[in-house]
């Protein structure tokens, strides 16, 4: 599934507005649907949290993922490694 993103008004692709689904997460991140949910849940895990896309509050209401917001804390868990291995 191809990530459709907001461009700013200079026409460049904009991370930090643009929304992506739980697919892409577990593409980006390489962790299971359950792991997601189970990280958002542990606030020590600094796993980003979800933006509801509705206003119900019902379980599998939509919800969508800040592109810029993943690519952060996936930049942090390599960071972390490397500090280990040093």
């Amino acid at each position: 599934m191809p990530i459709i993103a907001p461009h700013t008004e200079m026409g460049q692709f904009d991370p930090a507005a643009t929304l992506i689904r739980i697919n892409q997460v577990m593409a980006l991140t390489g962790i299971g649907r359950a792991t997601v949910y189970k990280l958002m849940s542990q606030p020590e895990s600094g796993f980003p949290q979800a933006v509801k896309l509705t206003d119900s509050n019902a379980r599998g209401a939509p919800v969508a993922w800040v592109l810029a917001e993943i690519l952060n804390w996936t930049r942090a868990r390599i960071a972390a490694r490397d500090r280990v291995a040093a």
